[in-house]
């Protein structure tokens, strides 16, 4: 069997070479606790200083304003419930897009069972935040208003400026999850003009279980994971080292790199969009064909279940996800593709492809040829699409 493809990259990534052996010596040399009042500990926390300086400059923010997390998902976390309880003397009204990851949906309906109102931002046909309805929802009680980057399973990226914009002419918090953006486009927090933003480390070739929320100085907002004193006493749990280390230097390299992998992988995914939409009959892309991540392509194919695809294609060695893949063990719909308008059975055959820096195009004309023939074969099985073909030909 040939080597298996992983396009899935926005799942998770391998762990780069160079920020492998950056952490090696935090395991077993310099393996002190950054709180401990001795040179081991002197050493680590040297290490974690570093790298706190080092991600901080790649987004234009303080040192002082760089919190490490365990990832993604404790950052927005962090961000809301920390915000709504820390602001809910002013109000306890939040807005949120609708296609956010499941680590704020889930978050803000916990919120609504404390008492918080949550508001939903419409996003249009292709998962652009309308403007002109969250001027519309604002409220004098409006606390918090929080909306991703650039979206996790259509690559749509936002209007995050604007948003900014709005939120603070109306003395609201901005905060945006930048887990897909961070490393693969250029970020400036302070000309974005957000308050909070969380990244996570193993989207960019980095270790997993770490990541980092940016804090604006100044802002009000409650700790969530309480304990001992770490993190300037923001952010209870012994210092992760190792993987703050590591994270910083897929950061750096990730920065370094950020024209050349933008516009390589940007090229992968270009031939397969095109290849796809004329070679796969009955297929949609979704999110905009352009200002949309690098990595991302997400078609729904009709008259098809997106496992069908999804275990062909793994059968062909193959790697690609149903959605994002925090929720793909759900049997039901994307919630991001209903809220694009997408009927239930087209959104429920969705697959997500993202591609990464160590793709070729071998392996994309590969994929789309496996596709073309498993697509056939399936519907081929399929009583929906019989059900079409005889409708056309009476």
């Amino acid at each position: 069997m040939k080597k298996p493809i992983y396009f899935d990259h926005a799942a998770t990534t391998p762990v780069c070479e160079e920020a492998f052996n950056e952490m090696k010596p935090y395991f077993t040399e310099i393996f002190g606790n950054p709180n401990s009042q001795h040179v081991f500990g002197r050493e680590a926390v040297k290490a974690v200083d570093e790298a706190r300086d080092k991600i901080a400059s790649y987004i234009n923010c303080k040192p002082s304003e760089l919190y490490f997390t365990s990832g993604g998902t404790e950052g927005d976390n962090w961000a809301l419930r920390g915000c709504a309880r820390a602001l809910k003397s002013k109000g306890k009204h939040l807005i949120i897009s609708p296609i956010e990851h499941a680590a704020m949906i889930t978050t803000a309906k916990a919120l609504e069972k404390e008492g918080f109102e949550v508001s939903f931002m419409k996003v249009d046909s292709e998962g652009r935040v309308d403007l002109e309805h969250l001027q519309s929802i604002i409220r004098e009680d409006t606390t918090f208003i929080g909306c991703m980057m650039a979206n996790n399973e259509v690559g749509t990226i936002e209007p995050i400026k604007e948003i900014a914009k709005i939120a603070h002419e109306h003395n609201a918090v901005c905060f945006t999850d930048a887990v897909q953006a961070a490393g693969v486009l250029k970020i400036d927090v302070k000309d974005l003009g957000v308050d909070l933003m969380s990244m996570s480390s193993h989207k960019i070739y980095g270790p997993k279980g770490v990541g980092a929320l940016y804090i604006r100085n100044g802002l009000l907002i409650e700790s969530i994971l309480t304990g001992g004193h770490q993190e300037r006493m923001k952010r209870g749990g012994t210092t992760n080292v190792p993987g703050i280390v590591g994270f910083a230097k897929a950061f750096e390299i990730a920065n370094r790199d950020l024209e050349k992998n933008f516009k390589y992988v940007s090229s992968l995914r270009d031939r397969f969009i095109d290849r796809v939409l004329n070679e796969v009959p009955f297929v949609k892309l979704n999110g905009p064909r352009e200002n949309r991540l690098p990595a991302n392509a997400d078609f729904s194919f009709k008259y098809i279940e997106g496992e069908s695809i999804l275990f062909s294609l793994d059968l062909a060695g193959i790697a690609v996800s149903s959605g994002s893949a925090c929720s793909s063990g759900s049997l039901e719909p994307s919630h991001v593709l209903l809220a694009l308008g997408l009927p239930e059975g087209l959104a429920h055959g969705s697959i997500r492809f993202s591609f990464g820096k160590h793709n070729t195009i071998e392996e994309v004309d590969y994929a789309v040829d496996v596709i073309k023939s498993a697509v056939e074969r399936l519907r081929e099985m399929s009583p929906l699409f019989k059900k079409e073909e005889v409708i056309k030909n009476v």
